[in-house]
């Protein structure tokens, strides 16, 4: 079948079938190939792949933000578990087409490096277990979705009791601790048989692939060139050398501020310089507003951006019973936009978390001046360089008077960011390793073992906190950890990212409009360099080492010293 014209909209595959798609696909296959048609035949390609991504992330947008409509998860799974595999499928036949014709120029050199190893590892058998895959993901996120506990009352999503883990009342901080985590530990049983299937179709789908184990077969299949396992094991041993000390530390000093003999799990996002917790916004329009004028300060044209999400309506911030947790930032890439979602509660949380997912949108914005799909989105090494930057690059813009706080709530909000880079980075560490026992140690199929081995891992690397006659609590953490379930080994990203942010916020330290320049010319180059090269065009090295973490570390801990002692005795409430 011939079709002579594409959709001139994704709305046009909202309601699509597979039937539907494939002439498109049909007619890239035998349309003729040879150099004077090759280019026009990459873009018809990649705007057909444009139209259905943007199709796909739609209806997968409507979805998180109600997860409690069949229709819309319907239509979410009609694309990830029908559309999206199938057309995988036939992106790798076009790809051997591509590789067979020798086509080649430098701009197209990670992309057909990537086309090769995706030709690679494609198994014809492995459609239907990702779609099953994609299935259990949906199921995943109904059943976190749903997740409610009681409180004062009244039933609330679990985001809306994060307020509650900062009160000053240790008491309060407990209840919501163990009203947050009850619902995981009721669904324990549940999550445990969906992941223990998950992980029998991932091992099934590597060893079909000729792979031993399903983390041997990832790093190819995320196009992980410029590192290895070995290299991750090293960050492991890095962290554990570097950041978990200083971890320790850090929860030294919060444990004698607030007068306690130990650390309890409830006791770590209470600000024990303050009274009560900060508010750095009153509602969603205050949240938005105060984040545009931020993104003005650091550069025009990332302001500019950012209002044109406000005006497409290309947000949605706020907790709301029925929508899934957590937060991202989709692309939607016929259009050239992206689209952030969250779930606001009124802490500091959320405006770094609006800050992160921003620099995966200015990444967006950026790249999309890259001609080709394939050449706009580097691996999540470089996205989340992008928005991890963007966190530190942001941070001394975030004081009134058009900002989100008062001088000495600005340092509090900046200390907070400060131990939560570390303590995030000891999290990281832990979850990769745990992910890495899970599909190599012979015994990630067997609940309890995996939950064992949690317990181990974890304490590994957290250091400093009691959890004494929480182990069910601790536990449910990893359950909690939608990547685990839905993006396995999609984790250490964000560890190897920060590192790397660190070093960009080191540079700023010296020319912060140096910094900002070379971070948004390391964005505007998508994916058409290697991720050592992005890196160094943003002013880092990629590393795994202690040598290199080590003094980012001291210079975190340096700061950490400068803000605390900035800060008064107590600060009013």
């Amino acid at each position: 079948m011939t079709v002579s014209v594409l959709p001139s909209s994704p709305a046009a595959f909202a309601k699509a079938r597979w039937e539907d798609v494939a002439p498109y696909y049909d007619e890239l296959v035998e349309r003729p190939l040879d150099e004077s048609t090759i280019e026009g035949w990459l873009r018809a390609w990649s705007t057909l792949e444009e139209l259905i991504t943007e199709a796909a992330a739609l209806a997968m947008i409507a979805y998180t933000i109600n997860t409690s409509d069949p229709e819309k998860e319907a239509d979410h799974l009609r694309f990830s578990t029908e559309i999206l595999p199938k057309a995988e499928e036939q992106s790798v036949e076009l790809a051997k087409r591509l590789v067979r014709s020798g086509h080649s120029k430098p701009e197209l050199e990670t992309t057909l490096k990537r086309f090769r190893t995706s030709i690679e590892i494609f198994r014809e058998a492995n459609v239907p277990i990702f779609a099953e895959l994609e299935e259990m993901s949906a199921r995943y996120q109904r059943i976190t979705g749903s997740m409610t506990a009681p409180w004062e009352g009244e039933d609330r999503p679990l985001p809306q009791l994060q307020p509650f883990l900062k009160s000053p009342d240790r008491a309060i901080r407990e209840r919501a601790f163990r009203a947050a985590a009850q619902p995981y530990i009721d669904q324990h049983d549940a999550l445990a048989d969906l992941f223990d299937r998950m992980y029998r179709l991932r091992q099934r789908a590597a060893r079909n692939a000729g792979f031993a184990n399903f983390r041997d077969y990832i790093f190819p299949a995320k196009f992980r060139f410029d590192y290895t396992p070995d290299d991750c094991e090293r960050f492991h041993a890095a962290i554990e050398r570097t950041v978990a000390p200083a971890v320790e530390r850090m929860l030294q000093v919060r444990r004698s501020r607030l007068g306690l003999d130990q650390l309890r799990p409830w006791d770590l996002a209470v600000d024990p310089h303050r009274g009560s917790p900060l508010r750095p916004f009153g509602d969603v329009q205050e949240f938005v507003g105060k984040a545009s004028t931020v993104f003005d300060r650091i550069d025009p044209v990332l302001g500019r951006e950012f209002r044109t999400m406000i005006d497409e309506r290309l947000l949605d911030l706020d907790s709301r019973r029925g929508k899934a947790p957590g937060g991202y930032c989709e692309t939607l890439h016929f259009r050239g936009r992206p689209f952030i979602f969250m779930n606001a509660v009124g802490l500091v949380d959320d405006v770094m978390t609006l800050l992160h997912e921003a620099g995966h949108a200015f990444h967006a914005f950026a790249s999309h001046a890259q001609p080709l799909i394939w050449q706009r989105h580097p691996g999540s090494e470089a996205a989340e360089l992008a928005s991890m930057s963007m966190e530190l690059l942001a941070a001394p813009h975030l004081a009134a008077p058009a900002g989100y706080f008062r001088s000495d709530d600005h340092r509090s909000a900046w200390l907070e960011h400060l131990e939560d880079i570390l303590l995030s980075l000891v999290h990281i560490a832990s979850v990769d390793a745990f992910q890495t026992w899970i599909y190599t140690s012979g015994s990630g199929g067997d609940a309890a073992a995996r939950d064992a081995a949690w317990l181990q891992i974890r304490s590994r690397f957290e250091r400093g906190v009691d959890w004494h006659g929480l182990e069910r609590e601790r536990i449910a953490r990893w359950y909690r950890q939608l990547h685990i379930f839905m993006y396995p080994f999609y984790y250490i990203e964000y560890g190897i990212a920060q590192v790397g942010a660190l070093q960009i916020w080191r540079n700023s330290l010296q020319d912060p409009v140096r910094a900002v320049a070379k971070y948004r010319e390391a964005l505007a180059l998508g994916a058409v360099r290697g991720l050592p090269e992005i890196y160094r065009a943003a002013g880092a090295r990629l590393s795994f080492d202690a040598e290199t973490i080590g003094p980012l570390v001291e210079l975190v801990e340096s700061e950490i010293e400068r803000v605390r002692g900035e800060l008064p005795e107590q600060m009013a409430s």
